[in-house]
């Protein structure tokens, strides 16, 4: 191993991309870019509540005070329906997933019940809905519950089973912080797999790696020299998104000793996998295919952009044996828990991995092959 090769050949490789201005300027703002469109959509989660239509047939001082409780219980952003449409063709036409409608005669039961203890007196609340929508079901569990508690008021007993929240963490996070650090090692395989995919089939399909043996540069030498260059690619990138994520989002993040160690496993890992690919795919076309069917399950299966939890379970146990899983998890471990634990373990499982699957490419690359 010559230090003065490999950092000849790391200053080659860090001005060639440079010099590429347009390379340059996608690696970085490729990943910046996801993080501004899926923070904004998580930020207004955050911020916003559910869209909630009303018709009220009543027209009431009592069913106005109810709407009221509806939304200052239910956190619900009320829209008025005109009581002469159908409630029905409204969902149609506005395209909105559910309207609640109030009877008439809400405020008359409502007398009977309270001022006359008349117990058979009640009312029906009809749900108009549209069942293809996701959110619907949520919208509806949340309107049961705060109904619940209406009836409980109205009823004047305490409730016997009471509920209270309690956090693992010790300060509220929102999602964008659960979010950011999956970016980021999603950036890194895919600039690690992609750019050494793409630059040893060039170089094979040229001939040039076969033409490095009568160099004085080695394999260990080039090998290095590559692992430094996407390490140093990986730092940028990462630095700019935390950078716009704590400027737009204003996120709060633990930094630390473990983030520059899961992204050089995150690192070594995938370029090991793309050594291994370009030895057994030798066109351009072909690698990058191979790399797609590789990145792609991982990137979607791993946890990156929403939990594991929401898959079936054979899903959840095939994304725990995937190595992104892991960069994942220790990497929200550190940043977000700053569980020191968690994150030797995930380190130790995306470790082992590394170490395999970089020796096996280490193995799989021959100087006297590529055409």
């Amino acid at each position: 191993m010559n230090p003065r090769i490999i950092s000849a050949n790391l200053v080659v490789r860090l001005t060639s991309f440079y010099r590429e201005k347009t390379t340059m300027f996608f690696t970085i703002a490729f990943p910046i870019i996801l993080i501004l469109l899926f923070g904004t959509i998580f930020m207004s989660q955050d911020n916003a509540g559910y869209h909630l239509c009303v018709q009220d047939l009543d027209q009431t001082i009592s069913s106005a005070e109810s709407l009221k409780t509806l939304e200052l219980n239910g956190e619900f952003k009320i829209t008025r329906v005109d009581p002469a449409l159908n409630a029905a063709q409204y969902v149609r036409d506005n395209k909105v997933n559910l309207v609640l409608v109030l009877p008439k005669g809400y405020e008359q039961s409502l007398k009977q019940r309270m001022l006359l203890n008349d117990s058979n007196s009640s009312v029906t609340i009809t749900y108009i809905y549209d069942p293809s929508s996701s959110s619907v079901a949520t919208k509806m569990a949340i309107l049961n519950s705060v109904l619940a508690g209406i009836n409980q008021g109205m009823s004047r007993e305490p409730p016997f089973i009471r509920s209270v929240e309690k956090s693992i963490l010790t300060r509220k996070y929102r999602f964008i912080e659960f979010f950011v650090p999956g970016i980021i090692a999603v950036s890194v395989m895919t600039l690690s797999l992609f750019s050494t995919v793409d630059s040893d089939t060039e170089l094979r399909q040229k001939g040039i790696i076969r033409k490095l043996s009568t160099t004085p540069i080695t394999r260990t030498d080039w090998i290095l020299s590559s692992i430094l260059y996407q390490f140093i690619l990986a730092v940028v990138t990462t630095s700019a998104m935390l950078l716009v994520s704590y400027c737009v989002f204003s996120v709060s993040l633990h930094i630390g000793f473990w983030l520059p160690v899961f992204i050089l496993l995150d690192v070594f890992a995938f370029v090991g996998i793309g050594m291994i690919l370009t030895r057994f795919v030798k066109e351009a076309q072909s690698a990058a295919a191979a790399a797609n069917s590789i990145s792609l399950p991982m990137m979607f299966l791993s946890g990156s952009f929403f939990p594991i939890e929401l898959m079936p379970g054979f899903l959840q146990k095939f994304a725990r044996i995937l190595p992104l899983y892991y960069v994942n998890e220790g990497l929200r471990a550190s940043m977000v828990f700053v569980d020191n634990l968690a994150a030797l373990k995930d380190s130790a499982a995306i470790g082992v991995f590394a170490a395999v699957v970089f020796i096996l490419g280490i193995i799989a690359t021959k100087w006297e092959e590529g055409a």
